[in-house]
């Protein structure tokens, strides 16, 4: 048992790496996709040093079905979102294969007017997220603990959403 797990003086863990932001201080990154009122769907957690345009296919693939009106649960948006960071070519063509619109700002190119506006409910999730103290910093040196409590934090994110939209 003791093999298997980092000591105590080792620094970091799986899913961290150099942060390009920190002086290059060993870190992590959430990525996060989530629907228009900002209900977070799926969150994954990377190296610091990950590219966002690694993560789109696989936020979308890990959507999982929304139920609530009569037929087959749908598993896909009708469009998505994102900001110049995931603007890539193979990007654009898998989703349009898979029947997603990409809303995506092409590098170089002068921003879409109003999608800030848009694009402040991921930002309003990821700091929702990051209430939650344990997930501002990762303290966890193994990223399945990380990612349970992520999940936490995500099912009471939709918890306190539906018990004020109830009220």
């Amino acid at each position: 048992m003791r093999g298997r797990l980092p000591h105590p003086r080792e620094k970091g863990g799986p899913d961290t790496g150099p942060s390009p932001v920190d002086r290059r201080k060993t870190g992590s990154k959430h990525h996060l996709i989530c629907d228009g009122r900002g209900t977070p769907l799926k969150v994954i957690t990377t190296a610091a040093n990950v590219n966002d345009i690694t993560q789109t296919l696989a936020l979308v693939d890990g959507i999982p079905p929304v139920a609530g009106r009569p037929g087959r649960p749908r598993r896909r948006p009708d469009a998505l979102l994102g900001d110049k960071g995931h603007d890539s070519k193979a990007n654009r063509l898998e989703l349009r294969k898979r029947r997603i619109l990409p809303v995506i700002p092409r590098r170089g190119a002068p921003n879409i007017q109003g999608l800030g506006k848009l694009r402040y409910v991921v930002e309003q999730t990821f700091a929702l997220l990051h209430h939650f103290k344990r997930l501002a910093v990762r303290w966890e040196r193994r990223t399945e603990l990380h990612d349970a409590f992520v999940s936490l934090a995500c099912a009471l994110i939709c918890w306190r959403r539906l018990k004020k939209h109830r009220s």
